[in-house]
Parts: C-alpha cells; sequence; structure tokens
C-alpha cells in the first residue's frame, strides 16, 4: 500500500487560511484526493476551492445544524459520498477564563466542540446509510495537554475535541469508521505570527527561542508537515488506529523544562 488518496472525497472545514488548514489540503490535493473545502461563508469557499486543483466549495456555518444538513445535501449531489472529514475549522480566545464572558466562552465552544459534532455526525450518518467505512481526523492542539495564561477556555475546548474523538471511535468503530486527532503545537503561518504579535515584541526573536529552547526538534514546524499526518490518518495505512491523538509538536509536550535550564 501507498499514501495515494486518488478516488477520496475528503471534506476540509476551515481550509481557507494560512495555517494548518491550508497545509492539510494542499497535501490531500497533491496524493489525489477531491476536496470538498468549507469555510463559513460560501464566497469564502469558492475563493479558498480556487486553490486546489478540483476542490469544490462547500459554504456553511457549522454551528448552525440545518446549514450544515444543507451543506451535505448539495455535498452528496456533487460527489456522492464522502470517505474522509477533517475538522479543521476553529476560534481561540486569549483571555483569562476569570475574566471571560459567557458568550465567549460560548463563541469559542460552539465553533470548536458542537461545530465539530454537527459536521462528525452527519458525515458518519451518510457512510452508514452506504455501509462505507471511512475516517475522520479533528484538529486539536498542543494545549489539550499542557497549556499557558489566558488559554484555559482554548484549552478546554480541545480537550472536549480529544474526549469526543475517543468517544467517536468507540461508537463508530462497529461501522468501520476510524476518528483520531492532530494536536498542532506552534506552526509557521503568517496568523501565527500575528497571533504571537500580540504578547511577543519582536516575533521572529519569540519563534527563534521557541524553536530553540522548548522544542526537542530544532526547526520550525511547517503546514505540511500536519497535512502528511492528516493524510495517513485518513489512508488504508492506518487501517488499525483509532482514538488516537497524535502530536505534532516537534517534541514540545515531551519536555518537563525548557532545554536552557537543564542543557
Amino acid at each position: 500500500m501507498s499514501l495515494n488518496l486518488t478516488g477520496k472525497n475528503i471534506l476540509v472545514t476551515g481550509g481557507g487560511g494560512t495555517g494548518v488548514g491550508k497545509g492539510i489540503c494542499e497535501v490531500l490535493s497533491g496524493l489525489g484526493a477531491t476536496i470538498l473545502l468549507n469555510e463559513k461563508k460560501a464566497g469564502d469557499a469558492e475563493q479558498a476551492a480556487k486553490k486546489y486543483p478540483g476542490a469544490i466549495p462547500a459554504g456553511a456555518d457549522i454551528t448552525a445544524e440545518d446549514e450544515v444538513e444543507q451543506m451535505f445535501s448539495e455535498v452528496k449531489d456533487k460527489v456522492g459520498v464522502l470517505h474522509g472529514l477533517v475538522n479543521n475549522a476553529g476560534i481561540g480566545l486569549i483571555k483569562p477564563a476569570y475574566k471571560a464572558s459567557s458568550e465567549e466562552f460560548d463563541r469559542v465552544f460552539s465553533t470548536d466542540v458542537k461545530g465539530l459534532w454537527h459536521v462528525s455526525k452527519m458525515f458518519a450518518n451518510q457512510l452508514i446509510e452506504h455501509k462505507l467505512p471511512g475516517s475522520i481526523v479533528n484538529i486539536s492542539s498542543v494545549h489539550a495537554h499542557s497549556t499557558v495564561p489566558k488559554f484555559a477556555i482554548y484549552a478546554s475546548a480541545k480537550s472536549a475535541v480529544e474526549g469526543l474523538t475517543r468517544g467517536l471511535a468507540v461508537e463508530l468503530g462497529k461501522y468501520n469508521i476510524r476518528v483520531n486527532a492532530i494536536g498542532p503545537g506552534y506552526v509557521y503561518s503568517q496568523q501565527s505570527m500575528d497571533l504571537i504579535s500580540t504578547w511577543a515584541e519582536d516575533p521572529m526573536e519569540w519563534v527563534k527561542a521557541h524553536t530553540t529552547d522548548q522544542q526537542v526538534l530544532n526547526y520550525e514546524i511547517q503546514p505540511e508537515d500536519c497535512g502528511y499526518v492528516a493524510a495517513f490518518l485518513l489512508s488504508e495505512l492506518s487501517r488499525s488506529v483509532t482514538g488516537q491523538t497524535i502530536y505534532v509538536d516537534n517534541g514540545s509536550t515531551s519536555l518537563l523544562y525548557n532545554r536552557s535550564f537543564t542543557e
């Protein structure tokens, strides 16, 4: 067997940006998959789909169950059954949990957890209806493993993603539907640099220090690194892997202390 996704229809939510989603779409497209690219606004989905050969836009607000149902109805008319799903869409919140509002909390969980559930159950049901196997890949975060100040609500949402990943894997295994997650660490992108600039005066210096002191491997993670792991989990090469979270973090979650403290 080889890492070949030709003939596979794979829905990717939130793949129109510059970070992990973009890397995943580039890899899946390069391996022959037909990408169904979801964004909240139909126009954004159409623009994003132009980046990848044969990609099909699939606009829907994943927090609205009726829009997700309509999206799957349209996707069925266009390509038939979906074989794979990457739940990449998500939002964050940089604010202490004790200062956050109920609206801010609900906004994060509505997208990162409830939206993921909306899409996952529709995806699973269309496979069960056609008695076909499939694979779901949820995008979690290293923050589900260990976090920093002002990320408690985001960390808790991603922890919920990993719990849902394990639970869905248990429930869907009898249908030969596998469910796994990827937990990216710091991944280089303009989006990440913009975020870092909110707390670091020199984002490039922050990245350099993180790479050399907070990771086991001394290079930056690229978006496509997450894409290759997603491709593996979507392929038959991972046929016996389910209910797992793979951290694509250059070893940062394995460190007890930063490297300069011990070396």
